[in-house]
């Protein structure tokens, strides 16, 4: 995996990312990326959140074609909860991208991030989307750029590259630090990739790859109003891979910036997976992990490294899933510490010193598993979002 490129990776794309005077830092806050063909194929997840903004609002209606030319990204402000203004503000967007490079509106999706309530600067957005045009590279400089005017509490741009055996390839970058949660999480991601690939099947491989990456990731409990994962394929590579050799490699793309999200997470100092086996369904079993991912007394615990599986217990129990606590076993970073209900080993012996620890709850009941990445509730988390406007 290649996380030193990002959307310009794949042949067939262009991006670019600037200041455009959204954010008062001076900081890059407008992204554009564009496919420059042979195909036009698209495909987008969007956030279940029923407050949902305005450009996801817009892109759900465009992306109804599978198809898009160009998407045009801005931080500092998220345009959600801004009426029907707001939803002009982003046809105006879409209109201006389309504009700039001689297509139809309907062929922009368009995506924010940031402040949820207010609008945006819409005479910076229309001049930056002039500026940013202009800077439209296929360089790994320029998908760097385009990875880096997304962020908002990101410390740092997530992108990643892969190239098949048969000479095609997938490329990405996402943003996200906080919000993050099933159901996508507060984040913008858009992916890349040069293979040959209809749209009903670039739709049809992004749901499966989501289903198993972006929904997996819970940092806590919040599901933004912007969530979007676009998908674009310019079949530049003239390579049409089966369709599971694609899903495979998208899969593995998105997996990489998941991990990306999970270490940069807002006042992170743990990074926690926690797979649940032998449940009866695999939605039990996510449903499990989610429930202990999301529980704040585990993950204080764990933020202070104390090994403590009774709260790991509590929390599972109280989902709603087919669980017999006679039955089931709980590891931490490979010791067993209850089993068949009671406890095992001397919790002593888990040792949670270091950034990475492994829930292992085997249930015992049936044949499907699931893994869940989470992160601890730290002092650093509770100081930023109480200092940050979200």
């Amino acid at each position: 995996m290649n996380r030193n490129k990002g959307v310009t990776g794949p042949q067939g794309f262009r991006a670019a990312g600037i200041a455009a005077g959204i954010k008062e830092s001076g900081a890059l806050d407008l992204t554009l990326v564009v496919n420059d063909g042979p195909s036009d194929a698209a495909a987008g997840v969007f956030t279940t959140n029923k407050v949902k903004a305005a450009p996801v609002l817009w892109s759900q209606q465009v992306i109804q074609s599978r198809r898009l030319t160009a998407v045009v990204l801005n931080s500092g402000g998220a345009n959600a909860c801004t009426g029907p203004e707001g939803f002009q503000d982003t046809h105006a967007t879409a209109e201006k991208v389309a504009e700039v490079l001689g297509t139809g509106a309907v062929d922009v999706a368009v995506c924010s991030t940031g402040l949820i309530g207010e609008r945006l600067p819409m005479d910076k957005i229309l001049t930056g989307v002039e500026n940013v045009a202009k800077e439209l590279d296929s360089s790994v400089e320029a998908g760097l750029n385009a990875a880096t005017g997304v962020m908002t509490t990101d410390s740092r741009p997530k992108q990643s590259w892969q190239a098949s055996e048969q000479g095609w390839s997938v490329g990405g970058f996402v943003k996200g630090a906080g919000m993050l949660a099933p159901n996508l999480a507060t984040m913008l991601s858009v992916i890349t990739t040069d293979a040959k690939i209809s749209g009903d099947q670039l739709d049809k491989a992004l749901r499966l790859a989501t289903s198993r990456t972006f929904d997996r990731l819970d940092v806590d409990g919040g599901t933004s109003t912007n969530d979007t994962v676009l998908v674009l394929a310019s079949g530049a590579s003239g390579v049409e891979p089966s369709f599971e050799d694609f899903t495979a490699l998208l899969t593995e793309v998105a997996g990489d910036l998941v991990k990306q999200l999970q270490g940069d997470a807002e006042g992170v100092t743990k990074e926690i997976s926690i797979t649940v086996k032998q449940a009866a369904t695999e939605a039990e079993a996510v449903h499990i992990g989610r429930t202990v991912a999301e529980d704040n007394l585990v993950k204080t615990a764990l933020f202070g490294s104390d090994p403590n599986w009774g709260r790991i217990a509590m929390a599972l129990g109280r989902a709603d899933a087919q669980i017999d606590p006679d039955k089931l076993q709980i590891l931490i970073n490979g010791v067993s510490l209850y089993r068949n209900g009671t406890r095992d080993r001397d919790r002593s012996e888990a040792d949670l010193s270091g950034r990475d620890i492994e829930i292992v709850i085997d249930l015992n009941w049936g044949d499907a598993e699931a893994t869940v990445l989470t992160t601890d509730l730290s002092h650093a988390y509770v100081e930023e979002n109480s200092a940050y406007s979200s």
